[in-house]
C-alpha cells in the first residue's frame, strides 16, 4: 500500500538534534517525525510512570455512542452536561473510592472544524464552558478527566483528525489539563501507525504533563491481516486494543473472550506494569446481558487484567450491575500488583478453565460455561488439570470470599457452573 497523503514537509527539529537531520523532501510526514525523534538525544520508549496497574474509569462511547442530538435527548447527548453527571456519581457513589478515577469522553465532541491556529475547538453548543472548564470540574471531584483524538485526518465520527497536528493537539491537551488520551486509527495510513503513533507519545510527554496513553493501534493492523509488533506497541503506549469493538450483548462478550482464548500466550508476553492488553469496556448495566452474563464480563476482565473502564449510565443502573462493578474481591484481582495476565488452560464442551498468577502465592482459577442449554453443569477437576502443582490448596469463591473448598491430589475440585456462567476462585497453597 502506499502512503495516502504526500507532503513536502519542513520539519523543524529541537535543540541537540544535529543540523543535518534537518531534511526537506517529499515522503510521508510521519517518517519525518520520527527521524526527529530518533535524532534527539537520550529519548526511550514510553516512560511516564503510568499504568501500573491496569486503568479504571468511564468512557462515553459504548453507551451514548454519537448523540449529538441535545434538542431532543439533553440528559443523553454527548456533552459536558453528561460528563458533569457522571463525575458527580462517580464521586459520590463509591466508584471513585473503589479505584474508577478516569471520565473520558470518546467521539463527537469536537466542532466542525479547528480554530485559525489550528488548535482543535469543542462543539460550542455541548460544551459552552470549553473543555479546560469541563476539566477542571472533573478535577474538582477528585476524578482524572480523559478525551479522544484520530491519528487520521479525520476522527471515525467525521471530525478534525490529528494527522499534521500532532504537536499542537499533545499541546492544547497538556494546557486543558488532559490524563487519558484514547487516540484511534480511523482515516488513516495502516502502514504509518508504528511511526504515528511513537510520535504521538514522544510529543505527550514532551508537553510535561502525565498523560495516560491509549492506542488502536494493534486492532486496525490485526483485522487488517497485517503482523503487529507488540514489544514496539509496548514501548509506545499503556494500553492498546486488539479486536473489535465491545456490543451490548452476550454474543459480542464471548467472542472477545474467545479471541483472548485464542492469542493468550502472544498477548500474556507483553501485559504488565505500564502497558496492557484492551478488550473495551465494562458494559454492566446496559440492556445486553443478563446478571450470569454480567458476572462473566467482570470475572474474565479481572482474569485479563484488562481496563475496568465503564461504559453505561451510572444515573440508571440496577442494584446488581453495581454491586459487581463495586465488588473489592474482583476488582483487587484485576488491580493485582504483578500484574501478569490469565491465560487459558484448556477448553472443552463449552467450558473454559483460565488462571492468573496473583501476589503472595495464589491464583485465580475461573470457570466459565459458555454454552446456552439452560442446565448448570457439574464439573470435576484435578490440581493437575487446573496446572497446580502443590499437593493442597485452599479455594476460596473469589466474589464473595465466604466459600471455602480444601482441594487435594485425592480430592479433586467439584463445582457446578451455570449457563453462560462463570465461578472464579483464589487458590492458596496449604501446608497441612
Amino acid at each position: 500500500m502506499a502512503p495516502r497523503n504526500i507532503h513536502c514537509c519542513r520539519l523543524n527539529l529541537y535543540p541537540g538534534v544535529p543540523h543535518m537531520y534537518w531534511v526537506e523532501v517529499q515522503m510521508t510526514c510521519w517518517i519525518l517525525v520520527v527521524v526527529a525523534i530518533l535524532a534527539v538525544r537520550g529519548l526511550h520508549g514510553l516512560d511516564n510512570g503510568l499504568g501500573l496497574t491496569p486503568p479504571m474509569g468511564w468512557l462515553t462511547w459504548e453507551r451514548f455512542r454519537c448523540n449529538m442530538d441535545c434538542d431532543r435527548d439533553p440528559d443523553n447527548c454527548i456533552s459536558e452536561h453528561l460528563i458533569k453527571a457522571m463525575a458527580d456519581i462517580m464521586a459520590a457513589n463509591g466508584y471513585r473510592d473503589a479505584g474508577y478515577e478516569y471520565v473520558i469522553i470518546d467521539d463527537c465532541w469536537l466542532g466542525p472544524e479547528r480554530d485559525t491556529n489550528g488548535r482543535l475547538v469543542p462543539d460550542p453548543n455541548r460544551f459552552p464552558s470549553g473543555i479546560k472548564n469541563l476539566s477542571a470540574y472533573v478535577h474538582s471531584k477528585n476524578l482524572k478527566f480523559g478525551i479522544y483524538q484520530d491519528f487520521g485526518t479525520k476522527t471515525c465520527g467525521g471530525f478534525p483528525g490529528s494527522e499534521f497536528y500532532m504537536q499542537t493537539d499533545a499541546e492544547t491537551f497538556a494546557d486543558w489539563g488532559v490524563d487519558y488520551l484514547k487516540f484511534d486509527g480511523c482515516n488513516s495510513n495502516l502502514y504509518d501507525f508504528p511511526s504515528g503513533y511513537e510520535a504521538m507519545g514522544f510529543f505527550l510527554n514532551k508537553t510535561g504533563r502525565s498523560i495516560f496513553y491509549s492506542c488502536e493501534w494493534p486492532f486496525y493492523k490485526i483485522v487488517s491481516g497485517l503482523q503487529v509488533d507488540f514489544a514496539k506497541v509496548r514501548k509506545t503506549c499503556n494500553l492498546w486494543r486488539n479486536y473489535y469493538d465491545v456490543q451490548d450483548s452476550w454474543s459480542s462478550v464471548l467472542d472477545i473472550v474467545n479471541f483472548w482464548g485464542s492469542n493468550s500466550k502472544i498477548f500474556t508476553k507483553y501485559a504488565g506494569p505500564g502497558g496492557w492488553n484492551d478488550p473495551d469496556m465494562i458494559i454492566l448495566g446496559n440492556f445486553g446481558l443478563s446478571y450470569e452474563e454480567e458476572r462473566v464480563q467482570m470475572a474474565m476482565w479481572a482474569i485479563l487484567a484488562a481496563p475496568l473502564i465503564m461504559s453505561n449510565d451510572l444515573r440508571h443502573i440496577r442494584s446488581s450491575s453495581k454491586a459487581l462493578l463495586l465488588n473489592r474481591n474482583l476488582i483487587a484481582i484485576n488491580q493485582d500488583k504483578l500484574g501478569i495476565q490469565g491465560i487459558l488452560l484448556q477448553k472443552q464442551n463449552g467450558i473454559q478453565i483460565w488462571s492468573r498468577d496473583l501476589s503472595f502465592n495464589r491464583t485465580a482459577v475461573a470457570f466459565l460455561n459458555e454454552n446456552s442449554d439452560g442446565m448448570p453443569r457439574f464439573l470435576s477437576f484435578s490440581l493437575v488439570d487446573l496446572k497446580l502443582t502443590s499437593s493442597t490448596y485452599n479455594f476460596t469463591e473469589a466474589f464473595d470470599m465466604k466459600t471455602n473448598i480444601l482441594v487435594t491430589r485425592q480430592r479433586p475440585l467439584k463445582i457446578k457452573v451455570n449457563p453462560h456462567g462463570i465461578n472464579l476462585y483464589i487458590a492458596k497453597e496449604m501446608h497441612l
